[in-house]
C-alpha cells in the first residue's frame, strides 16, 4: 500500500464518522454565532477606546472557541480508532506505523486547514457586514493587515488541529487528549502571571498568547512580531507530534 493510498483510507474512515459532520457542523455553527454576537456588542467597545479598534480581529474573535471543536476533530482522527477497537486492523492494513500515523496526520490537517480558512474568512465577511450596518467603522478585505489576519487565523486552527492529534496519539483517549488541549489554551495563560520569570519567554510562542496576536491588525506590543509567535508554536507542535510518532512506533497498539 503506497502512501497515497493509506491517506485515501484515512479519509474515507474520517468522513465516514458522523462524529466528523457533526464537529464540522459545530465549528461553523457557533463560530459564525459567536461573531455575530461579538459584533452587536461592538459599538460599546469602539466608544470606550477608538485609538485601540480593530475591527478585523473583533470578527475573528471566534477562534477562541473555533480552537476546541477544531482541536476536537484532530483527536478524533485518532481516538476514534483506539475506541472502536479499529486500530489493531489499520495496523495489519499498514504495518509501518509511521506510514499509518503520517497519513492520519494529513488528513487532519488538510480537514483543518479547509475549515479553518474557511470560518475565518466567513467570519470576517460576516463582522464586518454587521458592523457595516451599525456605521461602526469596519475593514476592507484589501486593507493592510487584512488578509494576514484572516488567512493566519486559518494556520493557527491548523497548527492547534495537529497540536490535537499529536495529544491523541499521545493520550490514546478522547476526553484525556481534550483535557490536555483545554490546559495548554486556556488555563496555563490564565494562570500565566504565577510563572518564574524564566519560563515567560515560552509564553512568546505560546497559543491564546502570543501566537494569537497573528489574528491582529493593530500592533501589539507584547507581541510585536506575530508570524515569529506562530512559526515558534508551530515549532513546538512539530516536537508534540515527533515525540507522538516515537511512542506510536514503540507501544504495542
Amino acid at each position: 500500500m503506497t502512501f497515497a493510498h493509506s491517506v485515501h483510507a484515512e479519509w474515507i474512515k474520517l468522513r465516514s464518522l458522523r462524529s466528523t459532520w457533526y464537529t464540522l457542523v459545530c465549528l461553523f455553527g457557533v463560530g459564525l454565532g459567536i461573531t455575530a454576537l461579538a459584533m452587536n456588542s461592538a459599538a460599546k467597545t469602539y466608544a470606550e477606546d477608538p485609538q485601540a479598534w480593530d475591527p478585523t480581529n473583533r470578527s475573528l474573535t471566534a477562534y477562541i472557541v473555533a480552537q476546541l471543536i477544531i482541536g476536537v476533530l484532530g483527536i478524533l482522527v485518532v481516538t476514534s480508532e483506539h475506541a472502536t477497537g479499529l486500530m489493531q486492523t489499520s495496523l495489519i492494513a499498514t504495518p509501518r506505523r509511521h506510514r499509518l500515523l503520517a497519513a492520519k496526520v494529513v488528513v487532519a490537517v488538510g480537514v483543518a486547514v479547509v475549515a479553518g480558512q474557511a470560518l475565518m474568512f466567513g467570519a470576517f465577511f460576516l463582522g464586518q457586514t454587521v458592523l457595516a450596518a451599525q456605521d461602526l467603522p469596519h475593514a476592507r478585505f484589501g486593507d493592510p493587515g487584512v488578509l494576514s489576519a484572516v488567512t493566519g487565523g486559518g494556520l493557527y486552527l491548523a497548527a492547534i488541529a495537529l497540536l490535537a492529534a499529536g495529544l491523541g496519539t499521545l493520550m490514546r483517549a478522547t476526553a484525556g487528549a481534550l483535557a490536555t488541549l483545554v490546559g495548554i489554551v486556556f488555563l496555563v495563560p490564565a494562570l500565566a502571571g504565577l510563572f518564574p520569570s524564566w519560563l515567560r519567554e515560552l509564553f512568546f510562542y505560546w497559543p491564546t498568547l502570543g501566537a494569537s496576536a497573528i489574528l491582529k491588525t493593530v500592533p501589539d506590543p507584547d507581541f510585536p512580531h506575530p508570524w515569529l509567535n506562530l512559526a515558534g508554536m508551530c515549532a513546538g507542535v512539530a516536537v508534540v507530534l515527533a515525540v507522538a510518532f516515537a511512542v506510536f512506533r514503540r507501544r504495542d497498539v
